[in-house]
């Protein structure tokens, strides 16, 4: 297992950015992360804590939605890539898989995939055999291959969208919400997936998730974020044994399941953030 923040050899450092929407709004407040080369990593917290704004301020696509990163510095392979268009970053070797999946409803499921490719140099034999690769991972979408990507499952349309993403030929994946609509069952085999695209393709992942459990069984290491703000991190095992973790974000303690709203449990949480 690799030890996430503490591995010398990160990929992706993202160094106390602040992070403006429309001028005014500030939405992340001094976040800093690293993620090391071949690691899972995982952003955890509830809904608004800021998990998509810095997977987009990674992949540089806040400024279609009028934000912005104001402080901080964010450097992939120890270069600054901040001030890089999202597609200069994906020949770099970074993208970004959005929520809500995001297939052109209207092409074919492979056609989808063959969009992947489109920024590489590459020859049909090589684009090919990344084709069999990813229908060697998704076997679903090998049998959907010909089918208008609109008419497909929640589920599969999550394969797409990851498939879509290794075409690309990428080092680094940022995967915003892959259970978000998806039936327990079919959150397994993604994050599966997920681990076997680790393990045997060396994919670093840096990926956003509300469902801590599950995000804790398959990482590496994690940082948990509330209110834009990094609250707590270390490595996936020793998350899923905190008491905190385990109260807010796994609905149990050593008494049993408590509520968010249990009086000792935000004066707790108050102190995390004070």
């Amino acid at each position: 297992m690799l030890d996430g923040a503490e591995t010398e050899d990160s990929l992706l450092e993202v160094n106390n950015i602040e992070v403006i929407y429309n001028h005014v709004i500030l939405v992340l407040k001094g976040v800093s992360l690293k993620v090391p080369k071949g690691g899972i990593t995982a952003l955890l917290g509830g809904n608004g804590a800021g998990k998509t704004t810095t997977l987009k301020a990674v992949s540089n696509l806040l400024r279609s939605e009028r934000g912005e990163v104001t402080k901080g510095s964010i450097k992939y392979r120890g270069e600054r890539v901040q001030d890089l268009v999202p597609s200069e970053l994906v020949k770099k070797g970074v993208i970004q898989v959005m929520e809500g999946r995001h297939c052109f409803e209207h092409l074919t499921v492979e056609e989808n995939l063959l969009t992947g490719a489109y920024t590489r140099r590459a020859s049909r034999g090589e684009i090919d055999a990344d084709l069999n690769m990813v229908y060697d991972y998704f076997p679903r979408l090998k049998e959907r291959r010909k089918s208008q990507a609109g008419y497909t499952s929640g589920g599969e349309q999550q394969m797409v969208a990851i498939g879509r993403a290794l075409m690309s030929r990428p080092e680094m994946i940022l995967l915003d919400e892959p259970s978000m609509g998806l039936a327990p069952q079919l959150v397994e085999e993604i994050f599966n997936i997920v681990k076997s695209l680790n393990e045997n393709e060396g994919a670093t992942f840096l990926l956003a998730e509300q469902n801590t459990n599950v995000a804790l069984r398959f990482a590496h290491y994690g940082y948990i974020l509330e209110n834009g703000r990094v609250v707590m991190d270390g490595p996936a095992k020793e998350l899923r044994e905190n008491p905190d973790v385990k109260e807010f974000y796994l609905g149990m303690s050593d008494e049993g399941r408590k509520s968010f709203r249990d009086v000792r449990s935000y004066r707790r949480r108050k102190r995390w953030l004070s």
